[in-house]
């Protein structure tokens, strides 16, 4: 792996009596470590050290974890092949020559080639569950507002959450265990299931499960992935679950409203980032204007700079209503065609990834591509539900990964159904 998983070597220990106090984690360079760099695989922070660590990292040592790295990953999070860091890309340990999924592409990585026990990403749009899926490890998704995001960088306030990268379902969830709950430091996190056992539920029961399959989650994708899916499927039947077809109309529109919300947050988010307040300085020759606008060029990557544009732009007079709100009304949508189908199905499942991992380089050039391999991950960012990818088995010798969903603050229910495979 080109500069492996790791940006920068660190080893930090904590609590030698905690829950994890044997487990090494590996933390994604987008979550603030006190005294480490934190550099969201951009230029534009590479010389960035908080002054504080993350809700998150606080837990994790409080619980006896060891922390051995900052991982790589896309600039931002803006990616899902991990090849858009400004540190070079990650290469996939369970497919080499392809990508590992992003944007936690490093968290994925480093789970999948040994060189942590744990890690912890962060999912906008499937950027745990992509990289958990393409390195056939696992990646848990968590309802919105049941982790803290305090100390995450933003990319889309409205859609991300920190999750666990594992080996198996029931370390994920023990994982979760020690980072879920209440911060007062993050006014979107909420109380529900804060008393809940994540890793008891792992207990591979599925007996009398009722499984909903979007049909649209299936519809083009890669045929060696969708027989891989429904081999689990089978595995799962034989397990004592059922199954049942779904529709979900919304999923049309999933992704081009996702992205308009992304983009359109992310450049909220981002406009701090002007070389004065954050960020490398453009040089100031008497002319601030020109200042900012050299600093975040010389700061930000090619794809930063696109969605920063696109974002913009479907804020800006004359747009907002065109796009924005549009965008807003399909996320309503999606949300209730989510809901309305976990009426009468424990969980939904689908393939993680429409398609096996990429080859390194192969949709540097193509944004379009790289957009749509998100049609099954973006539509549960938008309901603000839980989800986990589990490996589901390989198609020609590149993993594929099941995508268990369920209903808010259902994190037991997915833990328990993902157990059942891995």
């Amino acid at each position: 792996m080109a500069r492996d998983a790791f940006i920068t070597e660190a080893e930090i220990a904590g609590n030698e009596s905690g829950p994890l106090a044997d487990a090494t984690v590996a933390v994604k360079d987008n979550i603030s470590t006190q005294g480490v760099p934190t550099t969201c695989g951009s230029a534009m922070l590479e010389e960035y050290v908080p002054p504080y660590d993350a809700t998150v990292v606080e837990h994790l040592l409080d619980a006896g974890a060891t922390i051995v790295g900052k991982t790589n990953m896309d600039e931002f999070g803006m990616g899902t092949t991990t090849e858009t860091s400004a540190f070079g890309p990650t290469e996939n340990p369970a497919a080499p020559g392809h990508v590992p999924g992003g944007s936690s592409g490093g968290s994925a990585a480093a789970v999948a080639d040994g060189e942590a026990d744990l890690a912890l990403g962060s999912d906008t749009g499937g950027s745990v569950r992509c990289p958990a899926a393409f390195c056939g490890v696992v990646g848990i998704k968590p309802t919105y507002g049941l982790v803290s995001r305090y100390g995450l960088v933003s990319y889309a306030n409205s859609l991300e959450q920190i999750g666990p990268i594992a080996p198996t379902v029931e370390e994920a969830a023990e994982l979760l265990d020690v980072i879920a709950g209440p911060d007062p430091n993050d006014a979107t996190t909420r109380d529900e299931g804060a008393d809940s056992e994540y890793a008891a539920a792992a207990d591979g029961d599925v007996d009398g499960l009722e499984i909903g399959i979007p049909t649209e989650l299936l519809d083009g994708a890669h045929e060696g992935v969708v027989e891989t899916f429904w081999d689990a499927m089978d595995e799962l039947e034989a397990q004592g679950a059922s199954t049942h077809d779904v529709s979900l109309p919304s999923l049309e529109h999933a992704v081009e409203a996702y992205y308009v919300i992304a983009m359109s947050e992310a450049s909220s988010n981002l406009a701090r980032f002007d070389g004065v307040r954050y960020g490398q300085g453009g040089g100031f020759d008497g002319n601030w204007n020109e200042t900012f606008a050299r600093a975040r060029r010389d700061g930000f990557g090619d794809e930063v700079v696109r969605r920063i544009l696109l974002g913009t732009y479907a804020l800006s007079a004359g747009y907002h209503e065109k796009y924005y709100d549009q965008a807003q009304a399909a996320r309503a949508w999606v949300k209730q065609d989510f809901d309305e189908a976990l009426d009468d199905a424990d969980v939904l499942a689908s393939p993680t990834m429409p398609i096996p991992p990429f080859e390194l380089g192969e949709s540097l050039d193509d944004p379009m591509t790289m957009y749509l391999a998100d049609a099954n991950t973006t539509p549960v960012n938008l309901a603000d539900l839980p989800a986990i990818s589990v490996p589901a088995g390989e198609t020609d010798g590149l993993p594929v990964g099941l995508q268990l969903v369920g209903p808010a603050f259902g994190e037991e229910t997915i833990v328990r159904a993902g157990s059942a495979l891995a």
